[in-house]
């Protein structure tokens, strides 16, 4: 059993106490992930782990698992993967976030290792992540009239050779030619026991998760159960878990915030989840109604992306008892400034952020949801765990510490740390002895919190998606007419980001925008990685080495979007917008307003500060 803190941590000095008093070792004596369900079902076996909201109606009646079934359910998934792909299997998995999803995930965890799966990415790329990670079983969703998950389910079978296709439905589905039924299957395995030996546990691999989507041989990324352990342990102490929390279950279960942050953190616990519909707040309903749910079903703590925060924040509160809340938690992308202070005056709770990456099996640092909060900050590091900030030399390597306040590049050193990635010529620059280099800009302020002040490595972050720019360079590239493609984040005040795309042609070629993203739409796998816009330019910038020059572009994508926000939005046509950049949040915005303009300065104020990057108006 885990030994999570006597008191909830609030401070720098709490972790350095809850450090001292014990090690790692002895707070953490689960060898697999298996003994935490184990672990939580002895505690509280007829506690409600997980309910499960379909529509989230006013008069639903949810579906409850309590943890004695939840643990059977595990050992029953285990055994039937055995039986079905023999020892140590990989499962894969393509499924909205419902009961069967959990158990599927932590059911192969047990037996061999899953294989958590966008549904939706393209089959074609899809399919290059099972054979790179040599997946024998695929579970996916049945015919669903919105979801196209099980046609493409059939697809992948015809082209991954020997994949054994598992189908998830409502009992009295019709069966299927070929096809495994999850809930049949499921209960014709022994749930008291392991048929086939011990869990997995230790430094075996409990997971690949694969990274943004890529181009060529993907990317994916190793979990042992240690670090899962670890980074679930972690998260479990610097938010304060107990078992009588309540918490919204809002994320998706191919993503480590959705699986260890709001999953295997919680489970330690032995906390309560309400899983708010298989689609979380991609769910139009589940957003209007979200207040009324929190107080229906007496939820202590929320969470979601910022745009998915920031959308519920739009739906009044009105007399809904909301008073069991103690904070919000968000992450996956930056936290605006305004979603902060929004979530403040329609709640009296702050809204904390987290810090985490696949490759650090979902967590790195966490403003502690027990204590204050610090505006702008990813909180401190999960206990045992090392962040440094080092300098930027120039050829792009690491150099030395940073002072406090300085920015630089954040390394991460833990147990939680991936082992690398499934294809070792990817950890390269990314796992540097027992260091992970994030590249993540950021600083740490004379407390020790940490702060995000951009990405060295350039990835652009939709809503919390990650998209390699890349993906979209290398197809633009394809294009006759393209020479050169560079590809990066354009600000925006819902999603973070979007993908914003610049051209350059080859000599004498000529093509239209509509042909240009007519071929985008082609040759990209991930629909969100679509270009917002595309814009041909004269020469893509360079460094003397010949890479593509990013800093000056996201400055122009920004100015080109804040031109178009003031000028036409706004009625301001003869505003000068500058971008530069730098500075705390990694780009410095300044509109310069006509003398007869400026009265409407408040309204240019408040209509940046929805943005992540500084702002001034004069």
């Amino acid at each position: 059993m885990a030994y999570l803190a006597d008191e909830r941590i609030q401070t720098r000095e709490d972790i350095a106490r809850f450090e001292a008093e014990m090690t790692l070792e002895h707070r953490l004596p689960e060898r697999s992930i298996l003994d935490v369900f184990t672990a939580s079902a002895a505690r509280h076996p007829t506690a409600t782990a997980i309910t499960m909201l379909m529509t989230g109606a006013p008069d639903e009646q949810p579906r409850r698992v309590d943890y004695s079934q939840l643990l059977g359910m595990i050992r029953g998934a285990a055994n039937m993967f055995s039986e079905l792909g023999g020892p140590a299997p990989g499962v894969a998995y393509m499924l909205p976030s419902l009961v069967e999803t959990y158990v599927a995930l932590w059911g192969a965890e047990t037996v061999g290792y899953a294989v958590p799966i966008n549904f939706l990415l393209q089959a074609d790329a899809i399919a290059e992540l099972l054979k790179a990670a040599d997946v024998k079983i695929l579970v996916a969703l049945g015919p669903h009239p919105q979801l196209d998950i099980w046609e493409k389910a059939l697809q992948l079978r015809d082209q991954v050779p020997g994949l054994i296709l598992v189908r998830v439905s409502p009992p009295g589905t019709p069966g299927e030619e070929g096809v495994v039924d999850f809930g049949a299957a499921l209960m014709a395995q022994p749930h008291d026991h392991l048929v086939f030996g011990e869990a997995r546990s230790g430094d075996d691999v409990a997971a690949y998760f694969h990274t943004g989507g890529t181009t060529g041989v993907p990317k994916l990324v190793a979990h042992t159960h240690r670090s899962q352990l670890v980074a679930g342990f972690g998260g479990a102490v610097m938010c304060g878990y107990t078992s009588d929390d309540v918490v919204t279950a809002t994320l998706p279960l191919f993503h480590v915030a959705g699986t260890i942050v709001a999953g295997l953190s919680a489970f330690m616990a032995g906390v309560e989840l309400v899983v708010m519909s298989p689609a979380g707040l991609r769910n139009p309903a589940i957003v209007q109604g979200f207040w009324r749910l929190v107080a229906q079903y007496k939820a202590t703590l929320v969470g979601g992306v910022p745009t998915a925060i920031g959308a519920v924040l739009q739906v009044p509160v009105e007399d809904n008892d909301i008073s069991r809340l103690r904070a919000g938690l968000t992450g996956a992308a930056l936290l605006p400034p305004a979603v902060g202070a929004r979530f403040k005056d329609v709640t009296g709770r702050t809204l904390h952020e987290i810090l985490g990456m696949t490759e650090s099996s979902g967590l790195i640092s966490i403003d502690p949801l027990c204590g204050p909060g610090a505006v702008g900050s990813v909180g401190w590091p999960l206990p045992y765990t090392e962040v440094e900030v080092l300098r930027l030399n120039a050829d792009g390597s690491a150099g030395e510490v940073c002072d406090p306040n300085e920015i630089g590049v954040l390394m991460i050193r833990g147990p939680h740390v991936s082992p690398g990635y499934r294809d070792p010529r990817h950890n390269t620059g990314v796992f540097e002895g027992r260091w992970l280099n994030s590249g993540d800009l950021g600083y740490k302020d004379l407390e020790g919190r940490v702060y995000i002040a951009g990405r060295s490595k350039d990835l652009i972050i939709r809503s919390g998606h990650n998209i390699d720019p890349a993906m979209i360079e290398n197809a633009m590239a394809t294009h006759p007419a393209v020479a050169l493609a560079a590809a990066v984040g354009m600000p925006d005040a819902y999603a973070g980001e979007l993908p914003l795309c610049f051209v350059e042609l080859h000599k004498g070629s000529s093509v239209s925008d509509e042909e240009l993203h007519a071929h985008a739409q082609a040759s990209i796998d991930e629909r969100p990685a679509w270009p917002k816009q595309i814009h041909i330019i004269d020469t893509v910038p360079l460094t003397s080495v010949g890479k593509i020059y990013k800093p000056s572009l996201r400055c122009e994508a920004a100015r080109l979007h804040v031109a178009d926000l003031v000028h036409n939005a706004l009625g301001l046509p003869k505003a000068v917008v500058e971008v530069v950049d730098g500075g705390a949040r990694g780009m410095r915005v300044t509109v310069t307003l006509a003398a007869d303009d400026r009265p409407s300065a408040p309204a240019v104020e408040k209509a940046l500060a929805a943005y992540l990057f500084e702002a001034k108006v004069q």
